[in-house]
């Protein structure tokens, strides 16, 4: 082998969630040859492994690829903000840590729609054969898994409070959204170990990194897929900022697992995909796919946030930065507790507009502080204690799509959620801010409130309310479906997720999912990755 091009028996594009997995399951057998290649740099910094330090990441230009949306035109005009993680574990390395899986319904649907093998029971398998639950293994949870699950270490007093006003709306308590039911109010379990985060780097990576059949590059920008007619045969990528094109070969099969945005980006640049997307960059079609970068979808987000009295939330005031802030950090590093463990999400849940007790359309996170612009917009949470509820609209019915702005492997690919295309979204968002309104006035949180900050009190309509929606709305970080699973037109994978039409190809990340599930996203992507090693495992024998 030389250092321009390597021969491997698997190839894996991306180290996030999907690909630590891979890497782990595939590399316990000492046969075979894996390398991992990831665009990002290793996952050093400690902002990545203090849970609270998922605020300073948000800024970070290292480890967030930072993505912008195409404009919005049902948002008043507006690009958002797409933060995704880029460095070892992917966005399980700057995510809050929420540890939810969806609802059973969610997997059932993929099942009736032809996925054989996808429905809940199946996927409950893998959940907990990737997790080590702190409470111990029974019928959902499982706990010799890597992917440690523990309550959080960190209980803002105002979460309690929360939790009861819910209650008192009429929402019922649950304490574990992994167990029998996702319906209901409480505090989420966190991915984290001992008070810190634990990535799917930490999980399923960092503890096999001894292993001399395993090859980890890092600050590998993966620009195109290679092929012998319909075969896949390995990846081109530069390795570095100024890096020459370096050839990797894998002798069995290239494993795309850069995520809902850059599996799809990558097929594209490889001539993949629909002819309309591929051609006019100047990028010769190698296999028509129509199905690639479309089926976009994403969590939608509107908050409600109060100002407060009592004093009790998180404040960036002179006396938190130059007194609490260095307490804390010695209360962390000495005995792994305080809020630096916190992941800011710390309570939430899930809960139906339409009273269903089996199945929840709307989906909280509760944060005891001001939380406006995903952090950026700090000057309102440096003047008031206060507290924000964040809802999101978890079964969308718009789509959108991902696609090139140049033939540059290097350039930002074009993202559009196509957001509120569907009247419905909209509507689900005003709702969501009534219920939220009626949650945060409820009375044992109301005893905290000193004045709604947002949407306003002079907001009360519904046209008013919905263009606040317009003005506010953000993502809540979940795109996932733009390499679908299916025997339609519009799929790009079948159910052992080979792309259709091609050999030695799958895709393994979160752009599989036919449709988005009702929740956080990650340990879904670590279920569909730990069923995807079995897969490729058996398919090799």
């Amino acid at each position: 082998m030389t250092d321009r091009e390597q021969v491997f028996d698997y190839v894996i594009v991306g180290g996030g969630s999907a690909g630590c997995v891979l890497a782990n399951r595939l590399s316990a057998d000492e046969n075979v040859s894996v390398a991992l290649l990831e665009a990002g740099p290793r996952d050093w910094n400690p902002l990545i492994h203090i849970p609270i330090g998922i605020i300073g990441l948000m800024w970070s230009k290292m480890f967030n690829w930072a993505y912008y949306t195409a404009p919005q035109t049902r948002l008043a005009n507006r690009r958002l903000f797409w933060p995704r993680g880029k460095t070892l574990g992917g966005s399980s390395a700057v995510n809050a840590m929420c540890y939810t899986r969806g609802n059973a319904a969610d997997y059932d649907r993929w099942a009736a729609d032809g996925n054989e093998g996808w429905g809940y029971r199946d996927m409950l398998a893998y959940f907990r054969k990737s997790e080590g639950f702190e409470g111990g293994a029974n019928e959902y949870h499982g706990d010799a898994g890597g992917y440690r699950v523990s309550r959080g270490r960190h209980n803002n007093p105002l979460n309690e409070k929360f939790i009861a006003a819910a209650e008192a709306c009429g929402y019922p308590r649950n304490d574990d959204f992994g167990g029998a039911t996702d319906v209901g109010v409480g505090l989420y379990n966190v991915a984290q170990n001992n008070g810190r985060r634990c990535s799917n780097a930490d999980a399923f990576l960092h503890p096999i990194a001894h292993r001399k059949n395993l090859t980890v590059i890092t600050r590998a920008r993966a620009s195109r897929v290679t092929f012998e007619g319909r075969r896949a045969t390995g990846v081109v990528y530069r390795k570095g900022r100024f890096g020459g094109e370096r050839t990797i070969r894998a002798s069995r099969e290239v494993l795309l697992c850069g995520g809902a945005i850059n599996t799809p980006q990558l097929l594209l640049l490889s001539g993949v995909g629909p002819r309309d997307q591929i051609e006019p960059h100047g990028i010769k079609l190698h296999h028509e796919l129509p199905g690639v970068g479309r089926n976009l979808q994403d969590h939608l987000d509107i908050s409600v946030i109060d100002r407060e009295k009592t004093t009790l939330s998180l404040r960036l005031s002179a006396k938190f930065v130059f007194l609490e802030a260095p307490v804390a950090l010695w209360d962390y590093l000495r005995h792994g507790r305080g809020w630096l463990t916190s992941n800011v999400a710390e309570s939430g849940g899930f809960i139906s507009s339409t009273n269903d007790p089996k199945l929840g359309d709307l989906q909280l996170h509760f944060i005891p502080t001001i939380e406006q612009d995903h952090g950026h917009q700090l000057w309102n949470t440096i003047r008031y204690h206060g507290y924000t509820l964040r809802i999101c609209d978890l079964r969308p019915k718009s789509r959108g799509h991902i696609g090139l702005t140049s033939a540059d492997p290097r350039a930002d690919p074009y993202i559009d959620p196509n957001y509120l295309d569907d009247p419905n979204d909209l509507a689900q968002l005003v709702k969501a801010v009534k219920i939220g309104r009626r949650i945060m006035r409820s009375p044992p949180l109301a005893a905290h409130r000193d004045g709604e900050l947002e949407p306003g009190d002079a907001i009360e309509d519904d046209a008013a309310i919905e263009n606040y929606v317009r003005r506010r709305a953000e993502t809540i970080y979940h795109p996932v479906g733009t390499c679908k699973m299916g025997q339609g037109d519009d799929a790009v994978v079948d159910e052992r997720l080979r792309v259709h039409g091609l050999e030695a190809l799958r895709v393994v990340d979160a752009s599989i999912m036919p449709t988005i599930v009702g929740g956080n996203t990650n340990a879904p992507t670590t279920a569909i990755a730990e069923k995807a090693a079995d897969m490729i495992i058996a398919d090799r024998h």
